[in-house]
């Protein structure tokens, strides 16, 4: 059965590390049939939340007219949310921090979404721990999320370091088996 698939890739390069587990995951995904779409935030206009709590009363609206209205109609629609960071201090960067605070109008109308969480760090594991514990915060706060996997390349420092790594086959593969 096919699934509606909506990658969140926050990495900063077009070819950094997390955007290419990215590729390979969409790359898996639509060989296996899914329907998949791919955001790149850094390539998005996307203001920071002001706090003004206008969503609040007024739930899946948010007063800012920039990108993130089409990416949480995206995020609805969404059978498979995979977030893709680069690791930055033991957590996610600040372009996927934006986005989770911008999902607020919609967060309590997220529901039974299979989620991925592709990454990539310099260090090793221990950064991308904790930078997993980040990520499910997050989803933590969405209802009825199945985590289906972790795809963390590490020891990766300069732009598409991660290729020619077994972790590349793993993103195709977790992308194929969605």
């Amino acid at each position: 059965m096919s699934k509606n698939i909506l990658i969140i890739s926050a990495s900063p390069r077009a070819q950094g590390n997390s955007d290419i587990l990215c590729n390979e995951f969409m790359r898996g995904a639509q060989e296996a049939g899914h329907v998949v779409e791919k955001i790149r935030l850094a390539e998005s206009d996307i203001s920071y939340c002001t706090g003004c709590c206008s969503c609040i009363g007024n739930p899946g609206a948010c007063v800012q007219d920039d990108d993130m209205r089409d990416i949480l109609a995206g995020l609805l629609a969404a059978d498979v949310l995979v977030l893709a960071s680069p690791v930055y201090f033991r957590s996610f960067n600040g372009q996927m921090k934006t986005f989770m605070d911008r999902v607020c109008p919609v967060y309590t109308m997220i529901h039974h979404k299979e989620v991925y969480y592709l990454l990539a760090a310099a260090g090793g594991s221990l950064p991308v721990e904790s930078a997993v514990e980040s990520f499910r915060v997050f989803t933590g706060c969405l209802s009825g999320i199945e985590e289906k996997g972790i795809i963390a390349a590490t020891g990766v420092w300069g732009e598409g370091g991660v290729k020619g790594m077994r972790v590349l086959n793993e993103a195709y593969e977790a992308g194929g088996n969605a």
